[in-house]
């Protein structure tokens, strides 16, 4: 299969038109959205549904979010609509965030991976509302990406991944985010299943106490199904291992650095993924500055391109940890994740040295 690119910021009418098409015959296109590209599909068709599953290499037990383009499209695909969702969706609709409620007998199964919830959002990015609009459909999507990789922020990582799988990739440019959208659950307390830039401070202010899935900041328990994207064990992972190393500052500096050297004499290539605050101490290694743990938005928004682009150039990463406060909680769940939650306690670490 030849996969087509179309730039949607000079041909957008031309590309959603192609894609809109594409989606009600049943097939995939790659399209971009505020958080990550997705790879869609005719949400209400499970033959097609099962196509995204195939191109990823994506086990079938984990469940997609359907995306619409107007918010009176979620009457149809849940059961009904909760009194709370309601502030929620005029808050943050459009946006980067998903909601999960029961769903309605139009939803095939194939989307929830068997369960009786759907997740659903809508986008804010202009190229996929139109798609969405012009196909008539829901569309479901996860990121477009081989299933473990990190997701894609831009066409040309779509590309690296889906070329020959699918027909069609619609580039929008960077993703304004950069890691995937909140997953907040309605079904009994509201509990996010998965923190992005709506963060639970956030959504707190808007309806009051929210929880947090345990499975945010740890491994899903043996027996736990995945009632959200992004809750599997190992995720976003790239070709390079990832160690993330926790503590102060100071002390994660030091303990990455004494690592740094130690695998270097093991014969690995090494490279170092620092924020601003201790991009300094790492003179002489190879680092690379992803952003500011101040304003952990921009570690967020260059994680998965830098997991993609150094974890092809070395051995092993390693990723400074920080707090989980605010958007920090995203960018920690994402890490960790890549990092099959392998991680280091910096103080313990230095204080065998």
């Amino acid at each position: 299969m030849k996969t087509v690119m179309i730039s949607t910021v000079t041909q957008e009418e031309a590309g959603t038109t192609l894609g809109a098409g594409l989606i009600r015959n049943g097939e995939l296109v790659a399209f971009p959205t505020e958080t990550v590209y997705g790879l869609g599909a005719n949400g209400l068709d499970g033959e097609a549904v099962n196509r995204i599953f195939e191109a990823k290499g994506r086990p079938n037990d984990n469940p997609l979010i359907l995306h619409i383009a107007r918010k009176s499209d979620l009457k149809k695909l849940w059961a009904h609509v909760p009194e709370r969702a309601f502030p929620l969706i005029e808050t943050f609709w459009p946006g980067p965030l998903t909601l999960i409620f029961h769903k309605s007998d139009i939803v095939p199964y194939e989307v929830t991976a068997g369960l009786e919830t759907v997740a659903v959002r809508m986008p804010s990015d202009r190229t996929a509302r139109a798609l969405i609009r012009k196909a008539g459909v829901p569309i479901a999507a996860p990121s477009a990406n081989r299933s473990g990789r990190p997701s894609p922020t831009n066409a040309q990582h779509v590309f690296a991944d889906m070329d020959g799988l699918i027909p069609l990739i619609l580039d929008g440019g960077d993703c304004r985010y950069g890691v995937e959208s909140t997953v907040l659950s309605l079904v009994g307390e509201p509990t996010v299943l998965r923190p992005g830039a709506v963060t639970r401070e956030m959504l707190e202010t808007v309806i009051g106490p929210v929880k947090l899935a345990p499975s945010i900041l740890k491994p899903l328990g043996e027996r736990e199904k995945a009632a959200s994207p992004g809750m599997k064990y190992k995720h976003y992972a790239p070709d390079a291992e990832v160690i993330v190393v926790d503590g102060s500052p100071e002390e994660t500096a030091k303990c990455i650095v004494s690592l740094y050297y130690d695998y270097l004499e093991q014969g690995k290539t090494v490279e170092v993924l620092s924020t601003k605050q201790t991009h300094f101490r790492y003179r002489g290694l190879n680092a690379t500055e992803i952003g500011d743990r101040v304003h952990p938005e921009t570690l967020c928004a260059n994680l998965f391109r830098e997991l993609r682009e150094i974890g092809s150039a070395c051995d092993l990463i390693l990723a400074e940890g920080i707090d989980t406060n605010e958007e920090g909680l995203a960018y920690m769940n994402r890490l960790l994740r890549a990092a099959g939650f392998h991680r280091i306690d910096a103080s313990r670490e230095n204080s065998k040295k």
